[in-house]
């Protein structure tokens, strides 16, 4: 796998049309009476609504089953319905808190224990119920809900823009999040590329959809179903092969367009067609996100949320930001959706002056423990042989972001790179050299790698390098929200994806950043990564992620730089095998 689970081209091929129809509907057609000025109520009035009476969904003959987007959202009024969810490490569950506004003061709310085990969302929060033409039911079943799934306002004199992160993270050991409907504001109850896809025939349905009973008594939801007509049809991908959607993709991905909510912010199967030859259809997601099939090859392989906008919407507010922003000397308007807020963008120059290590806010990068492994035989460039993969991350827990900068001259093939180190109030008044960044070539590459920030080692059972993985050049991103609830966590980070962060062949000069509370995963998946294990014994191993593994950057804390995570080797050549145990309360491989 690349940074995304292979998908399949389900129903959204069309889906830009259905989405922007219920944004549109949930914007201008449904709109909630303002809230009592005098109404000593705190709590969010919180409601569920349908945003068309039908949607149409596509399945596929060769991939039959559809996914049930329905258009159904969750408004809030009265205030945010919000929460923090943290746990204070791998040995200690989830806890979620609701946060309650009362006036200027701020209350918290423990939620039941158990009533979440993860960071994806509210579990069982809806059930949905599709009865056939003849009325007979053939489906039940309840799904998640992020609330970060934000899709707009629902009157006009709501915040302009929701405070809260576009999508709820996925990666197995976040440890905090923050999710949030914006008061006067609707989250999409759709959970996407959670749930799982239905198989059904063509024709007409009949859905019934509600707020399940825990949480209707748990928030004050009113028990009131929402019924949408639901028309399946049925098409193939040799017609669609040609087709407009199949064109705007192409255009999108030739574009450089940023995928929608990297970070964990994308569509599944964005890139796993990594690698796939000319004709093959474009990878689900591609022309809702603008996302092209190779541009974050390599990093974190869990989908998250759905956009908070179809792409198609969010690329023409990008380009009205863009022409403000050009009005006002930002720079130049760009519509691809790729263009680089100003804090993104490189020093037009390198540093002059006497580099110096301001006594100021610094990043503090931590390891997570490797997780998504498997083995595999001949996966890299030589067949027969064997190979442990694996994703890693590493995060900055702050209080600063990490920003390097690379610059190049001319004639040489490596950039050279500096830190940065910013005051309170966000003036750079400091940096120092901290090595360099290489162009890579490699297909799935083809962007500027910043030198030795992390290393990946397997590790013996008494703790002893074994094998070291060539990977230890990347190209930084903020793919995952690891901790949203530290201190200066930027909810709304600027490089989420490689297309905005890591330069063009051509780049003069590049800007990486790690934002705090966001971290880059790396799968191991590409020649030169994994770990080769074909003549290893079969036994106890430990796979180790080091971050800044030479100590070039300059960060608030180095001793925490180093994750273990066991695995057990098994099998024979050929046929090797991996059991790995849980971490502690994390069980994911």
């Amino acid at each position: 796998m690349t940074r995304f689970q292979q998908g399949r081209p389900s129903s959204r091929l069309t889906r830009p049309s259905i989405a922007a129809a219920a944004a549109i509907a949930v914007t201008a057609g449904v709109v909630a009476a303002a809230p009592d000025a005098k109404s000593e109520e705190t709590a969010p009035k919180l409601s569920l609504i349908a945003a068309s009476t039908s949607v149409t969904l596509d399945s596929w003959k060769e991939d039959p089953g559809v996914y049930l987007d329905l258009g159904t959202y969750l408004t809030s009024e009265n205030g945010a319905f919000e929460f923090k969810v943290n746990r204070k490490s791998y040995k200690d569950p989830v806890v979620i808190k609701q946060i309650l506004q009362d006036g200027k003061k701020t209350r918290t709310r423990t939620l039941p224990a158990g009533l979440v085990k993860d960071f994806t969302g509210l579990p069982d929060f809806t059930r949905i119920t599709l009865k056939d033409a003849a009325g007979s039911k053939v489906l039940e079943r309840t799904e998640a809900f992020c609330p970060n799934n934000a899709s707009g306002r629902v009157r006009p004199d709501a915040p302009a823009n929701s405070k809260y992160p576009q999508s709820c993270p996925t990666n197995p050991f976040t440890l905090g999040s923050v999710w949030g409907v914006e008061n006067g504001w609707a989250s999409n109850t759709y959970s996407a590329y959670y749930s799982r896809p239905v198989e059904l025939a063509p024709g007409t349905y009949t859905a019934e959809i509600n707020v399940t009973e825990k949480y209707r008594d748990l928030f004050g939801i009113a028990d009131k179903p929402q019924t949408v007509k639901v028309v399946v049809r049925e098409r193939s991908w040799e017609d669609d092969a040609s087709g407009s959607a199949r064109s705007s993709a192409k255009t999108t991905a030739s574009g450089h367009a940023a995928h929608a909510e990297h970070g964990g912010h994308a569509d599944p199967g964005v890139h796993a067609q990594h690698g796939a030859p000319a004709g093959t259809p474009p990878a689900p997601g591609a022309e809702t996100s603008g996302a092209g099939p190779s541009f974050n090859a390599g990093h974190g392989p869990y989908p998250a949320a759905p956009p908070a906008l179809p792409w198609a919407l969010k690329r023409k507010s990008l380009g009205r930001l863009a022409a403000t922003a050009a009005e006002v000397g930002d720079g130049p308007g760009q519509t691809d959706g790729s263009r680089q807020a100003p804090a993104a963008r490189p020093n037009a120059q390198r540093p002059t002056g006497k580099a110096s290590v301001p006594d100021v806010p610094k990043p503090d990068l931590r390891s997570l423990p490797a997780y998504g492994i498997t083995v595999s035989d001949g996966y890299e460039e030589e067949p027969g042989k064997d190979y442990l993969a694996f994703s890693a991350n590493v995060w900055n827990a702050g209080p600063a972001k990490l920003v390097v900068d690379g610059f190049r001259s001319p004639g040489k093939e490596v950039m050279d790179a500096y830190q940065y180190f910013y005051d309170a109030d966000g003036k750079q008044v400091g940096y120092t050299p901290t090595g360099g960044m290489e162009w890579d070539p490699r297909p799935g590459h083809e962007h500027w790698h910043f030198l030795d920030f992390a290393s990946y080692r397997l590790l013996t059972a008494d703790k002893k390098e074994t094998v070291r993985s060539g990977k230890e050049a990347f190209c930084l991103a903020n793919t995952d929200a690891v901790d949203y609830t530290v201190k200066n966590a930027d909810w709304h980070p600027d490089n989420t994806d490689l297309s905005t962060a890591c330069g063009e062949q051509n780049s003069i000069s590049v800007r990486e950043v790690l934002d705090v509370g966001s971290g880059d995963t790396y799968t191991q998946d590409l020649p030169g990564q994994s770990f080769d294990i074909t003549d290893l014994p079969n036994g106890t191993y430990y796979i180790q992620v080091l971050a800044n593994p030479e100590n070039r950057l300059k960060e608030t804390d180095h001793g925490n730089n180093s994750a273990l995570r066991k695995v057990v080797l098994g099998g024979e050549k050929g046929a090797r095998t991996v059991t790995v145990p849980p971490h502690h309360l994390v069980d994911a491989n």
